[in-house]
């Protein structure tokens, strides 16, 4: 494989930036991720759900901010390898090479990583003969609404994600009911009251303890966790939005400062290995947020010293894009 300038260690929306602002400069840019689609959790988690802190759109369908965002991170043709986790990080005299799980040895000058919250995976609620519902009622995220059509649907959560369904799915299935194990919601106060004033019914204090159904899903038994009062709910469908698990994997052995699985880095989003930096969720810093608005103004920061790690002469700012030929990367 041919060495290239900067490697983005995962394909969400801060690498998909990551990928165009660093073919802005000139550079040539390799993107992996351990996903079979780029767009990270935009496309893998909620692609059906609104996003409204990206400036520019007051609201806009996750999926559909993914689609421009790969359409804008593959504008200058970066080599893309996708199914393959990169497992090893391996110091070489003139930058590093990166070893996939599928055997792949990818040299490369410098390294951005912007794995979000790595490899995640979502938290099962932990009942009896839930994976053989998996796909037969039970999911974890949901990829297409129209398979929740007519259907009687218990969402599962307290947070933004289940109170997002329930709007989004109010129109789709026949009923929807809302189990919480307390009356504290962790999702946006406007969610909220939106979901009391609508049709949903709201099951407080009430956690899920059985499945029922014979070739899949028919109803849950759930049980109120103060009284102990057991009650059966009819269901052909149920989503689970109690969170997910997340895990760095292999990148926690490649020697970076990791406190609770984030890599430190400064203010040039450099970690403690030369020309490897770090921008996103995967990364903390002292003011961190993570959104989407500061995680791309964290990668276009990091192209632009992973510019100058690569070459100490090139300029740290290179001017306004509007100032630039967008088909070479050179100034106008």
């Amino acid at each position: 494989m041919n060495q290239v300038d900067v490697t983005i260690v995962g394909g969400g929306p801060c690498g998909l930036f990551a990928s165009f602002y660093a073919g802005l400069r000139g550079m040539s840019v390799r993107i992996i991720d351990s996903l079979p689609e780029l767009g990270g959790q935009l496309t893998a988690l909620y692609p059906e759900k609104y996003v409204y802190d990206v400036p520019g759109f007051p609201k806009i369908l996750a999926k559909d901010l993914a689609h421009d965002m790969i359409e804008q991170g593959l504008q200058f043709d970066p080599e893309v390898v996708l199914e393959q986790t990169a497992n090893e990080l391996i110091r070489t005299d003139d930058g590093y090479i990166i070893k996939t799980d599928g055997g792949l040895e990818l040299p490369t000058k410098t390294v951005i990583i912007s794995a979000g919250a790595g490899a995640f995976s979502p938290t099962k609620i932990g009942v009896e003969r839930e994976d053989d519902y998996h796909g037969k009622g039970i999911h974890y995220g949901v990829r297409d609404k129209s398979i929740f059509q007519g259907k009687k649907l218990v969402i599962i959560g307290g947070g933004d994600s289940a109170f997002d369904w329930c709007l989004n799915l109010e129109d789709v299935a026949e009923s929807i009911t809302l189990v919480h194990r307390r009356d504290v919601f962790k999702a946006h106060e406007d969610s909220v009251e939106k979901v009391k004033a609508s049709r949903v019914e709201m099951k407080i204090w009430y956690t899920v303890k059985e499945l029922h159904g014979e070739d899949g899903l028919s109803g849950v038994t759930v049980e109120n966790t103060q009284t102990k009062e057991r009650e059966h709910l009819p269901a052909d469908a149920a989503i689970v939005n109690i969170g997910f698990k997340s895990s760095l994997g292999p990148i926690k052995d490649w020697g970076l400062e990791i406190v609770k699985n984030q890599i430190q880095v400064d203010g040039r989003y450099q970690t403690n290995l030369p020309g490897v930096f770090a921008v996103g969720d995967v990364c903390a810093f002292d003011g961190k947020l993570k959104l989407i608005a500061t995680g791309v103004g964290e990668a276009a920061t990091a192209v632009c010293f992973a510019k100058q790690a690569i070459d100490p002469s090139a300029k740290l700012f290179p001017g306004h894009s509007s100032d630039m030929d967008l088909t070479t990367g050179h100034h106008s």
